[in-house]
């Protein structure tokens, strides 16, 4: 590798320009009509002299000076991209009215799935506006609900959340964790819920991690204190297993698990729920894990391996008597579950419980003696209920086409509570009794919304290959199909990630103002299981952008939008997703909206976690093979100098440390300087925030009204 581009120049560098963008005069209804003309000058920004091989290719890397997101170099930079991109938004003459507007819908009372624990029934709730949801507790369901952890007071300015919980067997503790600035660490704390105090239990470095209860004291795992200024950025290694016991210092914690010669590995411990079986699993990517147990009530102290190889997904969701109750994808792409008798745990002694199904199992709760299983069915819910001899009992009847979430209860409980929620209706709570098999609404929203104003449709297209993708498409009833309507497509197509049906208040701004709203279920999700992730991974990765490409297409054909209407946003992979479409056919899409996503392909796995990310992606050193395909969609990689590209406003934090915003940046200075066209290219960059977990409220708005603005404004749309 060669040497950086000398870093005591970029400071001069940066002062200068590049081009001039000049914006058609707009009309606004409701607000005053004015003419606005915007100025952008992106700031230059310095190529270092740096280059990479890879199987004898020369790939030039000018912009690595961007990865330290530490220097005074990338600071300066961050400013002065901000600087550009909050100018430019301050000129959208109806910014403030979208902002006004979303903020008035998002102001209703939104309540989670109530849940039980020991003899307690806990819920959040937020007012409308707080930054946070606050957890309560009741008693029973008829009692007044008690305020017991506001998490809008962790901080001042809501940027430290709470990002997980967890309540002893007894009732008498809760472990909850906190993330500050919406980063993946996590520090965890003890509140006795009997005195309501905030136990001297400070536990850090905790990152990926579940929280699982045994006794007086609990599971978790952390790595070791990063080195000073590499917290967000650095690559993780080393993940260990520790017990915490209440009451005690961290350095107190006793080690129950580490891999020295696998340091690259990730380890996490759940209980059943008598806290018999302690489970350990161990994981080197998204998909496939190992599973081991130890039988507190044989005094096991060694983890009696069940499987060992990484090939397929395990997962304990209990236990009968010796028996484990595993849901897992082995011999099964759409899941089953099965009995492993702990006595005799090879495989040769499984037992199938709920066999495969055609559609994929999602998950099994077990409650009241039955086993309620969510499917999913074409990207929709489905809930079957079975007996816990796997005896086929029913459907659970569903208010419509959405998505269920929960289930919320115990085994010994005979009421169970889940949410349901679709494109057009806002979640509402419902409580099921087990011994009559009817659901009720227990909490509805409040929200000012007819839903019946609004429809949504499934179609199904042809991708490239000819595989038939299935695509949501919501809109206000009554509008013209005339090639001329705003629309938003999303997508994600990863990690065996499914997109179902859900309610999003802010597409409420879209729908008033003549919009289309579309979700392309596209491969590399688990909307079909398995083999449908798979068909989009590794070297068959371009069909999940064949896929995107082709739904975008299918809108145009059928006169929903045009080529200058339609707008592309996914977050994450789902921004690897927008910025590979939006590089390989800068001509279909008029806005792109790529946010916190994966763009230097031949380096994501360098940073943070993203070594994890390699069973989707594969790496650019495995191969010759991985590294060509990965360099051929590469969004930082396949920019064009001398392209028009769509207009676009690459979205990420600071304090991103799960896919680092070094990503964004080079994307943002690569796309700046090779783009020709009027359409602007900008980057907004959130301060105190991290991939999107944790976000307050204010945040949240202030950045969905931005994305708002700036598509309608680059689609003509008269807000």
């Amino acid at each position: 590798m060669k040497k950086l581009f000398p870093l005591a120049l970029l400071s001069i560098l940066i002062f200068a320009c590049t081009r001039i963008v000049q914006k058609d005069p707009v009309k606004v209804d409701n607000v005053q009509t004015q003419e606005v003309t915007t100025m952008l000058e992106y700031p230059e920004t310095a190529k270092g002299d740096v280059t990479d091989e890879y199987f004898g290719t020369t790939v030039a890397d000018p912009y690595r000076w961007l990865e330290d997101d530490n220097s005074d170099e990338t600071k300066d930079w961050v400013r002065r991209q901000n600087e550009v991109s909050f100018a430019y938004l301050d000129k959208i003459p109806y910014r403030d009215a979208v902002k006004k507007r979303l903020t008035e819908i998002w102001n209703y009372e939104k309540f989670s799935t109530p849940f039980k624990e020991s003899d307690k029934y806990y819920f959040f709730k937020n007012n409308g506006l707080q930054n946070h949801s606050v957890l309560y507790v009741q008693d029973d369901l008829e009692t007044e609900p008690k305020v017991l952890l506001d998490p809008n007071t962790f901080s001042e300015d809501g940027t430290t959340s709470l990002a997980g919980y967890t309540f002893s067997k007894d009732g008498r503790y809760m472990a909850y964790s906190i993330s500050e600035g919406g980063s993946d660490w996590r520090t965890a704390m003890v509140k006795d819920l009997k005195t309501g105090e905030i136990l001297k239990d400070k536990l850090e470095w905790i990152k990926f991690s579940s929280m699982a209860w045994q006794g007086d004291g609990f599971f978790y795992s952390r790595y070791d204190e990063p080195e000073e200024g590499g917290a967000l950025s650095d690559k993780t290694d080393s993940h260990k297993v520790y017990y915490h016991k209440v009451g005690t210092t961290q350095t107190e914690d006793k080690l129950i698990h580490k891999d020295q010669a696998n340091p690259e590995r990730n380890f996490n411990i759940n209980t059943t729920d008598d806290e018999r079986f302690v489970m350990l699993y161990a994981s080197e990517s998204t998909s496939g894990n190992t599973l081991s147990f130890r039988d507190t009530k044989k005094g096991d102290k060694e983890f009696m391996p069940i499987v060992e190889a990484f090939d397929h997904d395990f997962w304990v969701l209990d236990n009968f008597d010796d028996q484990l109750v595993v849901m897992t994808n082995h011999n099964a792409p759409n899941m089953r579950v099965l009995l492993i008798d702990t006595n005799n745990p090879s495989e040769k002694n499984w037992k199938e419980l709920i066999p495969e199904d055609k559609k994929k199992l999602q998950s099994v709760s077990l409650v009241g003696g039955k086993m309620l299983a969510r499917y999913i069915k074409d990207a929709n819910s489905l809930v079957k209920i079975f007996s816990e001899d796997g005896t086929y009992e029913g459907d659970l009847e569903l208010p419509g086409i959405g998505t269920v979430s929960g289930f919320s209860g115990k085994r010994e409980d005979n009421i169970a509570f889940y949410a349901f929620t679709s494109f057009t209706q806002p979640s509402a709570k419902y409580k099921y009794d087990i011994s009559t098999g009817k659901s009720e609404v227990f909490k509805a929203s409040n929200l000012d919304f007819n839903s019946d104003d609004y429809v949504t449709k499934q179609v199904f297209y042809k991708s490239k290959d000819g595989t038939k993708v299935p695509m949501f498409i919501t809109h206000k009833k009554g509008i013209t199909m005339d090639g001329n309507n705003p629309t938003l497509l999303y997508g994600y197509g990863g990690f065996d990630i499914s997109i179902l049906p859900s309610f999003s208040i802010a597409n409420i701004i879209l729908y008033e103002n003549g919009g289309i709203y579309a979700v392309a279920n596209i491969r590399g999700g688990g909307e079909y299981g398995k083999k449908w992730h798979e068909a989009g991974t590794k070297l068959d990765k371009q069909n999940v952008f064949d896929d995107f490409i082709s739904a975008a297409e299918y809108l145009i054909d059928n006169d929903y939008t045009s080529k200058e209407k339609i707008a592309i946003e996914g977050r994450s992979n789902g921004g690897l997703l927008v910025g590979a479409c939006m590089t390989q056919r800068p001509d279909l899409f008029k806005v792109a909206l790529p946010a916190v996503g994966v763009m230097d392909m031949l380096r994501y796995h360098k940073f943070t976690i993203g070594k994890f990310w390699a069973g989707d992606y594969g790496t650019s050193e495995e191969s010759e093979e991985q590294f060509r395909n990965l360099l051929g969609y590469s969004p930082v990689h396949n920019i064009k100098p001398g392209t028009a590209y769509p207009a676009t406003m690459v979205t990420t934090a600071d304090h991103d440390d799960r896919v680092v915003p070094a990503h964004s940046f080079k994307f943002a200075a690569a796309l700046q300087d090779g783009h020709q066209g009027e359409n602007p290219v900008l980057i907004r960059i959130d301060v105190n925030a991290g991939h999107g977990a944790g976000k307050s409220t204010e945040q949240r708005i202030a950045e969905r009204a931005d994305i708002l603005s700036f598509m309608f404004y680059n689609l003509g749309v008269e807000y």
